[in-house]
């Protein structure tokens, strides 16, 4: 059974872990080049965010018909139907303009105008590069992930101030789920057909309620610091159930994130709340007799029976042989390989004592006994 020290070194791993593989994705060429598109889009206000919303829900990225061929090559479909959304009106002030009005403004804005923008799937030409390039949303079904959630969503229910509830996809505005504030609640979609990434869903939006609720400590950090630090929650959370969520998770944080100081100072507020989290979710997958499909630390080997070694070893390898994730499988090796090391050394630890305690025997001259196969 590992220890206090054990237990708090693998949740600090988990979040180590986490930032490392986030600021790597960052450090990608391909991201630069997403936050480069991501630069030649206009920043536009809540009132002109409404606007598109209200007349193409489906949008995602707008531009003007010469913005879309000067900066995307990208020209817009025939008969398409233009969004309209609202520009100021501004006039240069004379100096005399100033005198008059007492102010020393150059400019001012006298009035607004409609401005026709089209969305992305309103024109052809080359790829644009988007959030959705990032953030891959089929994390597959995974064995015991819906008795997790049910018995978390009932434990908040419960236990906690907090209210946890379903409500149909199509009515949360292309959200998976939400929290709100003002009234201390979380709803998740209740038809999302993927198991896992429904819980991942609850972890995110608890992590929310814990760190961006009325009286939390962290309510007036950026939407940007805010999902960031809900979002590595919920990865850490799914890590530690053995659930990789990278896919979805990493890319998720990175395209809000967007630059590696927020990634950092975001994620160095998030131990207190990823410990509760992984105390809840142990508590439950304990009480549902679901233990067993949690990660070992890493670090913990040294202190596992051989039995539990083999065991381990065994287990590892039909995941290995079952995960259809290439960074999942590889992390899976990786972990396989560190207990096939563990087994080589105390065999090759073995081996000596053995020839110590028989000097005629002939010490094995290779470091490692060859006859052990991966």
């Amino acid at each position: 059974m590992p220890s206090k020290a054990d237990v708090n070194a693998w949740k600090a791993q988990l979040v180590a872990q986490a930032e490392q593989q986030i600021l790597k994705l960052t450090d990608s060429d391909r991201f630069k080049q997403y936050l480069n598109t991501l630069a030649k889009f206009h920043h536009y206000s809540a009132r002109n965010i409404d606007l598109i919303y209200a007349q193409n829900p489906q949008a995602t990225q707008v531009a003007g018909f010469k913005q879309w061929q000067s900066a995307f090559n990208r020209t817009v479909n025939r008969g398409e139907k233009a969004i309209r959304i609202v520009a100021p009106i501004i006039k240069k002030l004379t100096p005399d303009d100033q005198k008059r009005l007492d102010i020393t403004d150059e400019r001012v804005i006298i009035g607004y105008r409609y401005l026709p923008v089209f969305d992305v799937s309103q024109t052809s030409g080359e790829p644009v590069l988007s959030a959705k390039d990032f953030v891959k949303e089929n994390l597959a079904d995974h064995q015991n992930v819906t008795s997790l959630y049910n018995a978390f969503k009932d434990c908040l229910n419960q236990q906690t101030d907090l209210k946890v509830s379903e409500a149909p996809l199509e009515t949360l505005n292309g959200a998976k789920g939400y929290f709100q504030p003002s009234t201390n609640e979380i709803v998740i979609g209740s038809d999302e057909p993927d198991n896992a990434l429904k819980l991942k869903t609850l972890y995110h939006e608890y992590a929310h309620s814990q760190l961006h609720g009325l009286k939390s400590a962290f309510k007036d950090r950026p939407r940007a610091y805010q999902e960031t630090q809900a979002e590595a929650v919920a990865y850490v959370a799914m890590q530690n159930i053995g659930v990789d969520t990278g896919n979805y998770s990493l890319g998720y944080v990175a395209t809000w994130a967007k630059d590696k100081a927020v990634i950092h100072s975001a994620l160095s507020e998030i131990q207190q709340v990823s410990n509760k989290v992984i105390e809840l979710s142990d508590g439950l997958t304990k009480q549902l007799g679901l233990q067993e499909a949690q990660k070992e630390p890493a670090h913990d080997l040294k202190k596992l029976s051989a039995q539990e070694l083999n065991k381990s070893y065994q287990s590892l390898q039909q995941q290995v042989q079952q995960a259809k994730n290439p960074q999942q499988k590889s992390e899976l090796q990786n972990k396989l390989n560190d207990i096939h090391h563990e087994i080589s050394k105390r065999t090759q630890k073995q081996l000596q004592v053995f020839a110590e305690e028989n000097p005629p025997i002939k010490q094995p001259k290779s470091e490692l006994d060859q006859s052990l196969k991966r």
